[in-house]
């Protein structure tokens, strides 16, 4: 299978410093809309059939494989069958929560989450949200999705001020995505989990696939970590919900089918590395 090449040159010079030195490599991914299809209910997500072999096998060449996610990371596990992934760090909540070799921690989630949680019933209610609107609860973020209504794209733009509102308030971002708007305390994403990471790890390359908006602070962190010197690879999932995130990326490839193409490639290329 043939590795695709990054349409950025930095993008490349992560890449090829990734292949040059897997040990001291760290390979990291969203779970969902990149290495599961997006499906309507988040509970009924599964990676696709080579998503857990190419991972298996890259955690055998590369100095960290992990997943980083906005969900739980326990659901992310159960859900993904990534316990049988060797060394696998699941980072979920955007880094509040951690599992590795079979063990969560995690941090404490503030009270304005859990004044939001309470708060939202009402909110919804006062803006006449569709039929079809709920309420995810990330125990860390509530997060409200709309991709079940009618027009979600109306019931989105109809309940971002409240909800804009309401995270001002109580000292919560108010982060959009594909037909959700998450409500979560700020400072805390997937750049700065991946940045962390990266540190923890003293990883000397980086490359990160991801989806959605909340995945473009991650590319922004490779962006950054470029700048201090660690070589670093954006990959998209493409998808029309998301334009975005292919325009920030150094390589775009073709959703989940793509992103698991393109690991397997990579493993396969690391099989025969000296």
């Amino acid at each position: 299978m043939t590795l695709p090449r990054p349409s950025t040159p930095e993008g490349q010079a992560g890449l090829d410093a990734l292949l040059a030195d897997p040990s001291h490599a760290l390979v990291a991914a969203d779970f969902d809309g990149t290495l599961a299809p997006i499906v309507a209910r988040p509970r009924d997500a599964r990676p696709l059939p080579g998503a857990l072999p190419a991972l298996t096998e890259l955690a055998g060449a590369v100095g960290t494989v992990a997943v980083i996610t906005g969900r739980p990371a326990a659901d992310a596990v159960a859900l993904g069958g990534l316990e049988t992934v060797p060394g696998l760090v699941v980072l979920g909540h955007y880094g509040w929560q951690r599992w590795h070799d079979g063990e969560l921690t995690a941090t404490p989630a503030p009270p304005a989450v859990e004044q939001a949680r309470a708060a939202l019933p009402g909110v919804l209610s006062a803006a006449d949200a569709p039929d079809g609107t709920w309420v995810e609860d990330k125990e860390h973020a509530v997060a409200v999705h709309t991709r079940g209504t009618a027009d979600p794209q109306a019931a989105l733009d109809r309940l971002r001020e409240p909800l804009g509102e309401l995270a001002t308030r109580l000292g919560l971002a108010a982060e959009p995505g594909r037909f959700v708007i998450e409500l979560r305390p700020p400072g805390v994403d997937k750049g700065s989990a991946l940045s962390g990471l990266v540190r923890e790890k003293t990883a000397r390359s980086v490359l990160f696939c991801g989806d959605d908006l909340g995945d473009l602070p991650a590319f922004a962190a490779v962006r950054a970590l470029r700048s201090d010197g660690v070589p670093g690879c954006a990959v998209a999932s493409a998808s029309s919900e998301s334009p975005q995130v292919a325009a920030a990326a150094d390589l775009v490839v073709a959703g989940p089918e793509g992103v698991v193409e393109l690991l397997t490639a990579l493993a396969g290329r690391l099989r025969h590395h000296d």
